[in-house]
């Protein structure tokens, strides 16, 4: 069979693992900012989705996200800590999704250094009130598509190789093991 990976010119999949992953996953969340955060994995099969702000990525890959505990998404942690991120950077590129373990919990100190002025729309009592938790998301694995080379140079390669009849995608595609 000939597929679209067999008609490119170039590489276009490429797995990474251990700090090469840390690196593209800090690289994409910074783009994307937000995620489908899918809980009940295991119990469901991800059928409860929600869009969530990341706080931080660390250096470790761990993703760190504030929830209040009276939340569903919490409530669901309790029974089943698996959880399916889903981030889209762009129109065109900088999809990610990972697969982790949620950990909920309460750290005044790591709150503070999460906290945002917007977040006050949540947490009406401020950065002290006392329903904010943290959410502790340690991927194990995932898969991402992006561009080797941004957008721009994506859309003229494509716009190149539509003129010419030849595949000239400039995608980069494959498996994250943190």
């Amino acid at each position: 069979m000939n597929s679209i990976n067999n008609q490119q010119q170039e590489t276009n999949h490429e797995d990474l693992i251990a700090q090469d992953a840390v690196e593209k996953i800090k690289e994409m969340v910074a783009r994307a900012q937000t995620c489908f955060f899918c809980t009940c994995v295991t119990t469901q099969g991800s059928t409860q989705a929600r869009p969530m702000a990341v706080q931080e990525v660390d250096d470790e890959g761990n993703l760190w996200f504030l929830s209040a505990d009276d939340s569903h998404k919490n409530e669901q942690l309790a029974h089943d800590p698996a959880v399916t991120l889903f981030f889209q950077g762009s129109k065109h590129s900088d999809f990610l999704q990972l697969n982790g373990h949620a950990t909920v919990f309460r750290d005044n100190a790591k709150i503070k250094e999460l906290w945002e002025p917007v977040i006050r729309t949540w947490f009406t009592g401020g950065v002290d009130d006392p329903r904010i938790t943290i959410i502790k998301v340690t991927p194990s694995d995932g898969y991402y598509w992006d561009t080797k080379h941004g957008n721009a140079v994506a859309g003229l390669k494509i716009l190149i190789g539509s003129l010419l009849g030849k595949t000239m995608d400039d995608s980069i595609e494959g498996r994250l093991s943190v």
